[in-house]
């Protein structure tokens, strides 16, 4: 087998495993609790009503389960889903395609909605508004617009970062969500459900070690489990007790607090490199070498929660928190 074909197996085998641990319902759906409220009375007036789902916007950091309940309301509805990439669209074919291939009160999932080029976000408007395609035919003196009815669908969007949408589409939401970071509870919660479907045993308190380190969010907490059940099968009896789940987070890398590398090369590039800050984005990505929008999306929220970092308008400060933790961190050399 070659490396490339083993590769994309092992690929295909991670994600369906990922698969098989999303929330099938949501009842199933651990945490949100005010957002499946609200979710759950707008799909039943839908369904009573015979009408398609409004459209839904839902943001958050990654990792919360946005894609996880645009699948639960495509099986609550009973209709199909088609999902797509915002920045996979590039021509005003693409959406074009998509929107005349949906079937009545389907689901149309777009995640990074936010990264969607104007051009195909101008077809939407229409789309979304009154379930009509306008398609431009022809060019100059010569153009006309065709009008094709479309049948009536839901669209959900997926975002991390709402600022970044226009007011045109946003208002184009009839239900808009927000997602927050989980509790260490509801995510010990996830790690025993998760637990069971990959038919690994596991105790209490480990559970609860796993999701205290799980960043507030349950991808990072499926993934911390899995990992940690490799250590249990390959190094001990495959139980996952609480010495063996600090033995693979210490692995792993992750701290007491749920940092992991990345996290307090962060902290320790503001103290040491910048005085502690301000310290502007840009030049703090270029320090560490990675994308400004991964350092705001992805790390920075939890160092927010934390209360170790903190956003001005003159740019990045760690505060005495995470110049404590820093500290207390220089002591164990293995963790930086």
């Amino acid at each position: 087998m070659s490396e490339r074909v083993l590769t994309t197996t092992l690929h295909d085998a991670e994600e369906e495993l990922e698969r098989s641990l999303r929330p099938q319902s949501l009842t199933d759906f651990v945490g949100q609790e005010r957002v499946k409220e609200q979710l759950a009375i707008a799909l039943d007036a839908a369904k009573a009503r015979g009408e398609a789902l409004d459209h839904v916007l839902l943001a958050g950091p990654p990792g919360l389960g946005k894609t996880s309940l645009a699948q639960i309301v495509r099986r609550e509805l009973g209709v199909g889903i088609r999902q797509v990439a915002g920045p996979a669209l590039e021509r005003k074919g693409d959406m074009a395609a998509i929107l005349t291939a949906l079937e009545p009160h389907d689901v149309l999932f777009v995640d990074e909605i936010h990264r969607l080029n104007r051009a195909i976000e101008e077809i939407l408007y229409p789309a979304l508004e009154d379930f009509r395609l306008d398609i431009v035919v022809g060019q100059g003196a010569a153009a006309r617009t065709l009008t094709l009815d479309l049948p009536p669908f839901t669209l959900i969007g997926a975002t991390t970062r709402t600022g970044l949408l226009t007011t045109p589409l946003r208002d184009r939401f009839g239900l808009t969500f927000r997602l927050d970071l989980y509790n260490a509870e509801e995510l010990g919660a996830i790690v025993r459900r998760s637990a069971r479907i990959l038919g690994v045993e596991v105790e209490g308190d480990a559970a609860d070690e796993i999701a205290r380190r799980a960043r507030g969010t349950p991808r990072i907490a499926n993934r911390i489990l899995r990992r940690v059940r490799d250590v249990a099968e390959v190094r001990h009896a495959g139980v996952i007790t609480t010495d063996v789940a600090d033995e693979a987070l210490e692995l792993l890398e992750v701290d007491e607090a749920g940092l992991e590398r990345f996290d307090r090369e962060l902290l320790l590039a503001i103290v040491e490199r910048f005085g502690g800050g301000p310290v502007g984005l840009s030049n703090l990505a270029v320090a560490l070498g990675e994308e400004a929008e991964t350092i705001e999306d992805v790390y920075e929220p939890y160092l927010l929660q934390l209360g170790f970092l903190q956003r001005t308008p003159r740019g990045r400060i760690v505060t005495e928190l995470g110049r404590a933790h820093v500290g207390a961190l220089r002591e164990n050399s293995a963790l930086f």
